[in-house]
């Protein structure tokens, strides 16, 4: 009787767990309304300066002081603890300034740093200048035929970000390899290939003429 009860805890209990592990917590209401309070035009939101910009910033720095935080083993304004009779140097020293360069444009945030500069972020690593899928923007424009230049101009129109030739020829030039092997790879004796192509035609149905696909199928 009683190991029975003890399996019944038991089972309670990871069911519990398992029910705590697979309810994410969700933004509460109220934060969202906080944020929105002062909108009153889309660009309010993702616009230069906008909500969307300022809530990234502030995502990102507290991402990156949470890292430094478990780095020194002590949170912001603590001393740091060093080993029995001995004390620790390092500590926090300000933080520097960083433009990342993302799909939505520049953005400036302020990376913590440490008196022995041994701290090595993993968030956003040292030197790190672009983020978020920014080069594979790059790479899928090269890959449809477009110049440097046009790049150029493209992600200064669409993003407001200026890059340099140099730049974009680097993170090209990083997949040429891969290019190259594509391009010389042993081809297939035969690909099978299907087109499909269609005709507009004016046709009467039931009374009136509607405009029909003829449909064409050759291999």
């Amino acid at each position: 009787m009683k190991m029975e009860r003890e399996r019944e805890v038991t089972t309670n209990n990871e069911q519990e767990a398992q029910g705590r592990e697979a309810k994410k917590p969700g933004i509460s209401a109220a934060i969202i309304e906080e944020l929105m309070k002062d909108y009153r035009r889309p660009e309010d939101l993702v616009g230069p300066g906008g909500i969307m910009e300022q809530l990234t910033k502030r995502l990102y720095e507290r991402v990156l002081g949470a890292e430094m935080t478990h780095y020194l083993g002590c949170e912001k304004g603590q001393a740091p603890k060093g080993e029995a009779g001995q004390r620790r140097e390092n500590h926090r020293n300000g933080t520097s300034r960083k433009t990342l360069v993302s799909e939505d444009g520049r953005l400036e945030i302020e990376v913590p740093r440490d008196r022995a500069g041994d701290f090595e972020p993993q968030f956003i690593r040292k030197r790190q200048r672009r983020f978020g899928g920014f080069d594979s923007k790059i790479i899928a424009m090269y890959a449809q035929g477009m110049t440097v230049r046009e790049i150029q101009a493209f992600l200064e129109e669409q993003y407001k970000v200026e890059v340099s030739a140099d730049l974009i020829s680097t993170v090209t030039d990083s997949v040429m390899d891969d290019v190259l092997e594509w391009q010389s790879r042993p081809l297939e004796r035969m690909y099978p290939v299907v087109f499909f192509d269609a005709l507009r035609v004016k046709i009467r149905d039931e009374g009136a003429v509607r405009n029909k696909a003829v449909v064409c199928c050759g291999t």
